[in-house]
């Protein structure tokens, strides 16, 4: 099991890491479509930006995933495609290291959808040929993010899950509400992918004071 403590050090050596969150409409990432994204890009001295977007899904909200989010068909109705949202959420993990919980799960969303839109054989249209589609994060920049196809996210990712199950074994359950109630952290929304992005920060942010001081488990 990788114990993540290059992240521990790269965050107090001052790098910038975006923790994000998805909620879906199931488990599938060939089959289910992603309807919310959610991020706080962030550094040793506190966040730097936050991100959210509901995103159509093109298909009706199943009942079973939207009693665990809340999210409901009216929310999504008008809302953008992924597509449409997806080259602001690249630009801002770009140069980043990602943080989430159960990273295997939504990254496989992200990735899936990257291929989906980037991956060889896909249709790129002039701008995006041209860099157009994923410009950097200059402004002016004529180079695109990652250049098409895109097969996976390029940056380092720690999973904070793997992260709990190291610092608290003695713990039964490692869910991200779970931890955050012990932690003492303030859910204001939970299963909202803004607000478990930002409490997924809280968490490693506290991961890395515990390591630190060797203050003990929760």
């Amino acid at each position: 099991m990788e114990t993540f403590d290059w992240a521990f050090e790269a965050y107090r050596d001052g790098a910038a890491f975006t923790a994000f969150d998805i909620e879906t409409t199931g488990l599938e990432p060939k089959q289910d479509r992603i309807v919310e994204l959610g991020a706080v890009k962030f550094d040793r001295r506190g966040p730097i930006c936050r991100y959210s977007a509901l995103i159509n899904p093109g298909a009706p909200m199943p009942e079973a995933a939207g009693r665990v989010n809340g999210i409901t068909d009216e929310m999504l109705a008008g809302q953008p495609f992924l597509e449409a949202v997806f080259p602001d959420f690249l630009r801002l993990v770009n140069g980043t290291v990602i943080i989430a919980h159960n990273a295997p799960f939504d990254t496989g969303f992200v990735n899936e959808s990257l291929r989906r839109f980037y991956g060889a054989g896909q249709k790129q249209d002039a701008g995006a040929a041209q860099g157009s589609l994923l410009p950097g994060m200059d402004d002016g920049a004529a180079e695109p993010v990652w250049a098409p196809p895109f097969p996976a996210l390029p940056n380092r990712i720690a999973d904070t899950l793997v992260l709990a199950r190291r610092l608290f074994p003695q713990r039964n359950g490692h869910k991200l509400q779970e931890l955050a109630a012990a932690l003492n952290l303030d859910v204001k929304n939970a299963h909202r992918a803004e607000d478990d992005a930002r409490i997924c920060m809280e968490i490693f942010v506290r991961m890395v004071e515990l390591v630190k001081s060797s203050a003990g488990v929760i």
